[in-house]
């Protein structure tokens, strides 16, 4: 990861850093580029949030290979990540990579890694485009993510995310502030639960609303017909100043848990991180920033080298936290949770 790391360094100067550790400070307000919005507090709050978490550790067991694998939506995966849908090589990563060959790691990548790829959406239409062609080439194995745009955009590319043979498709309802898209003059907006039921219904696969940040909206969510939810605020790039995902995914499992699928993004950089919202709550997680690193960096086996050193991270804070399995996450896990 290390030479990746470089390359990609190389690759984004000017849009990304490359920081040891990616926590917006030093890209505060670059958006366009990987920063967060404003004063990029809410990047920030992410990142921080998960710090103040900690664990209970506990070696007096037997437990030496601890299982990551889990189920999620029809899918079963090696462990509970995904690669989170991020696009816009052009104008936030520095465009020495084409869009192409980006998202064709991410899918591949994930696929080789026994993980799933999450593809973008925006303008130019190349991000949507080589997105789904991935997935189609990789046999449907990627969810695909549409913006919630109007009405005569929004169905045909949702038509054609289904076309690509994927099972699962996504809306990231938290793009309607994205400023890239205000800029290019391009119509997105929040939609009502009616509006939300009638495009679940219209798509008929299964679903996910990625964008939600209270309780109050993942019930609306569920209400909706969503089969899964994606805790996030976009990292940190549409409202400056709101809490870390970390912070208000308790209250949102506590009431949702078991009624659709729960996913969290948001800071996540590390196997622990990822033991961390399990712990709070998560079914799964979604990696952002750097799965788009690793893939900058060394295409697809930058990808399956990320997916694997995430893996090998969970294992040991499993073993080093006494963790059986994904299934027997629990908040007893984390210092003071019991």
């Amino acid at each position: 990861m290390k030479e990746v790391r470089k390359t990609a360094r190389d690759l984004m100067t000017g849009y990304c850093r490359v920081c040891p550790v990616c926590n917006g400070k030093a890209c505060a307000g670059e958006v366009p580029g990987m920063g967060g919005l404003g004063t990029g507090s809410a990047f920030m709050a992410n990142v921080q949030a998960l710090a103040k978490i900690t664990f209970n550790m506990r070696l007096v067991h037997e437990i030496t290979e601890p299982d990551t694998s889990t189920s999620i939506l029809g899918m079963n995966l090696s462990m509970p990540v995904m690669a989170a849908p991020i696009g816009g090589i052009s104008f936030n990563m520095g465009g020495k990579r084409t869009e192409e060959e980006y998202i064709k790691a991410i899918i591949d990548g994930s696929r080789q890694a026994g993980i799933i790829g999450c593809t973008g959406d925006g303008v130019p239409p190349v991000i949507h485009e080589s997105g789904l062609a991935a997935i189609a080439a990789a046999g449907g194995h990627g969810i695909p993510f549409i913006k919630p745009w109007e009405d005569a955009e929004l169905y045909e590319k949702l038509a054609k995310a289904k076309d690509s043979g994927a099972t699962i498709v996504g809306m990231d309802i938290d793009a309607a502030g994205l400023i890239t898209l205000r800029k290019m003059g391009r119509p997105v907006s929040p939609k009502s639960v009616d509006t939300l039921r009638e495009i679940i219904a219209r798509t008929g696969v299964k679903f996910i609303i990625k964008g939600i940040m209270t309780p109050e909206d993942a019930a609306l969510a569920l209400q909706a017909g969503a089969d899964a939810i994606v805790v996030s605020n976009h990292g940190g790039r549409v409202l400056d100043h709101t809490p870390g995902t970390a912070e208000v995914l308790p209250a949102i499992a506590e009431q949702m848990k078991g009624k659709l699928g729960i996913i969290v993004d948001g800071g996540i950089r590390a196997g622990a991180d990822v033991l961390k919202m399990l712990a709070l709550g998560a079914d799964a997680v979604m990696v952002g920033r750097p799965f788009s690193i690793a893939a900058m960096g060394g295409l697809t086996e930058g990808v399956v080298a990320y997916s694997e050193t995430l893996r090998t991270e969970l294992m040991q804070a499993m073993v080093m936290t006494g963790t059986e399995s994904v299934a027997k996450i629990s908040p007893a896990l984390l210092y003071g949770k019991a």
